[in-house]
């Protein structure tokens, strides 16, 4: 009130003096009108609500209201001066003055708004250039206008149309003008404000935005801000799966649903990265019992309590049943099939790291072939439907005792397809899982975070990836067609080269790789060598007969199997040698086996000393 006080008493003179060409000095008998003036005009403005907006958050659509206040005030005045009729005052002045006011009353709201604002009042917490001049571009801008923690500068786009306009305010660059919009700006972080791309194309865009040192982010979708379901500190660094060279495909829901709806379902392993994610989709799909067979407690009780609180908060009418127990446990296992009636059996609980599993050949073996094998006679003798093993693209022609002992499981259920109709087996193979106990992914975040080095065993080595929802979604509805000892290989994209992978982290945390080339880089990429039984690269197939199936992204191989009075003889001898802690015998065992078993190295080679020793 005070600065429109002070706004409308000068304007008023301003437009006397302009309208008569000469500097206006009223005397004692004219003076009223510099009182009265701004008490109309300020009366008016609280009438019409102008006081009760708060400055830093007004829109521009309150020009409107500025523009009605004014004219309204105006109008009051002008009738007040032709009934009162002073001398020297020109009655044409008041349409200058009505225009001075509209420009300085509504102007300078807008003004004050902008130095009231956030980012002016307490500094630039980060400049920012928003990828995406579409309606969620301009939506986010807005909200980032009154946040403390970005700073819009500028849009990039990739519409020819768009590209050197202004859009709400912001200049629209091409891609190809970071370089100079971050000389000019400072710009430090980038954010993708496209909810609506899909994985390959959100690879492409970060692809190219990769070569800049700037830090790309990914923003929530404008409605699950709108619907307070996120905020805009959500925003998020990229992803690996952001990276990944394909987008997903939607799931079949008759596949899904077909061994888990209404059905009796167990899950081994149920508290491990891959078990824990079947036991969640299993649960969406309301299965009327569900069974979580774990044998570590912690792993048990972690999922247990998440999946019960689920059923809790959505009312859902499904028996969930904790239990304890080791899959080599024939007993046991057959025991928990028989009082649980179960139905569909998904077979993740094995020890899958390869390091780990080298040191330790006698538990990998334990656990993943013979593991397999009770859990599938149990399976057969409570007259399970469906048994579906997970299985790792590692099976293939392995270097490693982990990747020997998952082939063998396979054989095993071949073996036992060929032997009965009471129950269907099928194995699902696949690659790496984005977020699993172990992922290199989080090691090189942690890595990056604390400032390197980044550690990769070899520059060449390359793996296959895949989100853990989407590998769990295709297991399940790959057991859906399962006919009876089908191997399924799930798509995974295009190989990833781990250095790659090492090298876009580090660029898009707005870092560069410290490396000959670049002596002042911030993180330095190390090679290790590679780890005992790893591979350069990994397969999916033994064998070149593959056909695809009715979803694009599983295919079934047909690979050779062993007759079941032969596997049984590999299976004796290994386990004899297990029971007399023979690790020698058990590599002699899988190199004559028909596993495809070629180590890297001798057993007396191997990084880790003990192992030799542990057969005495």
């Amino acid at each position: 009130m005070a600065i429109d006080t002070v706004v409308v008493v000068v304007m008023l003179w301003a437009s006397i003096s302009l309208r008569l060409g000469e500097v206006y000095v009223p005397d004692l008998e004219r003076v009223w009108i510099f009182f009265a003036a701004p008490a109309i005009v300020i009366l008016s403005f609280a009438k019409m609500g102008m006081y009760r907006a708060v400055i830093h958050y007004i829109e521009i659509k309150a020009l409107w209201t500025v523009f009605l206040s004014v004219s309204l005030a105006t109008v009051f005045f002008g009738v007040l001066l032709l009934f009162v009729n002073p001398y020297g005052v020109p009655r044409s002045s008041i349409i200058i003055f009505w225009l001075a006011l509209n420009v300085f009353v509504g102007g300078g709201r807008l003004w004050l708004r902008w130095v009231l604002s956030p980012n002016v009042r307490k500094g630039r917490s980060t400049n920012v250039v928003i990828y995406g001049a579409g309606e969620a571009g301009v939506q986010l801008l807005d909200i980032f206008r009154h946040s403390l923690d970005f700073f819009p500068v500028a849009f990039i786009d990739d519409d020819v149309n768009k590209v050197g306009r202004e859009v709400a305010g912001l200049h629209v660059y091409r891609v190809e003008d970071m370089d100079s919009l971050i000389q000019g700006y400072d710009i430090r972080q980038v954010l993708l404000a496209i909810p609506s791309l899909d994985q390959g194309r959100k690879r492409i865009l970060v692809d190219r935005l990769e070569s800049y040192p700037v830090q790309v982010r990914i923003l929530p979708s404008v409605s699950e801000i709108a619907h307070g379901k996120v905020q805009i500190s959500d925003v998020r660094d990229v992803k690996v799966e952001d990276l990944l060279g394909r987008s997903s495909v939607s799931p079949d829901a008759a596949l899904l649903e077909e061994n888990v709806c209404g059905k009796n379902v167990m899950v081994t392993g149920a508290g491990g990265s891959i078990g824990a994610e079947l036991c969640r989709q299993a649960l969406k799909l309301k299965p009327s019992r569900l069974v979580l067979f774990e044998r570590s407690e912690f792993s048990l009780y972690k999922i247990e309590q998440e999946l019960s609180t689920k059923i809790f908060d959505s009312d859902l009418e499904i028996e969930l049943v904790p239990i304890l127990g080791s899959v080599v446990d024939h007993r046991r296992m057959k025991q928990v099939c028989d009082v649980f009636g179960i139905q569909t059996l998904y077979h993740a609980a094995a020890y899958k790291h390869v390091p780990l599993v080298e040191f330790n050949p006698i538990e990998g073996i334990q656990n993943n072939v013979f593991g397999t094998y009770h859990a599938a006679r149990a399976a057969v003798d409570s007259t399970v439907e469906r048994f579906v093993l997970i299985s790792t693209d590692k099976a293939v022609r392995p270097t490693n005792v982990m990747g020997a002992s998952k082939r063998l499981a396979e054989l095993v259920l071949q073996a036992m397809a060929q032997e009965t109709d009471s129950t269907c087996f099928c194995m699902v193979r696949f690659g790496n899982v984005l977020g699993s106990s172990g992922s290199v992914i989080p090691l090189f975040q942690k890595q990056i975070k604390d400032g390197g080095p980044v550690t990769v065993t070899h520059p060449e080595i390359t793996r296959y990836f895949m989100t853990i929802p989407e590998a769990a979604q295709l297991v399940i509805q790959a057991g859906a067609m399962a006919k009876g000892g089908d191997v399924f290989v799930l798509d995974m994209g295009e190989p990833v080269k781990i250095d790659d992978l090492a090298k876009k982290m580090i660029h898009l945390s707005g870092l560069s790789v410290k490396d000959e080339a670049n002596p002042e880089g911030d993180i330095e990429i190390k090679f290790t060598g590679l780890r005992p039984g790893e591979k350069l690269y990994e397969e999916l197939l033994i064998g070149d007969n593959v056909i695809g199936s009715k979803h694009p992204l599983i295919m079934t191989a047909d690979e050779e199997m062993l007759p079941m009075h032969e596997l049984e003889e590999i299976l004796d001898q290994l386990d004899q040698a297990c029971r007399e802690f023979n690790v020698d015998t058990i590599r002699k065992i899988l190199l004559r086996s028909e596993v495809g078993y070629k180590p890297q190295c001798d057993i007396k080679d191997l990084t880790y000393p003990y192992v030799p020793l542990l057969d005495k």
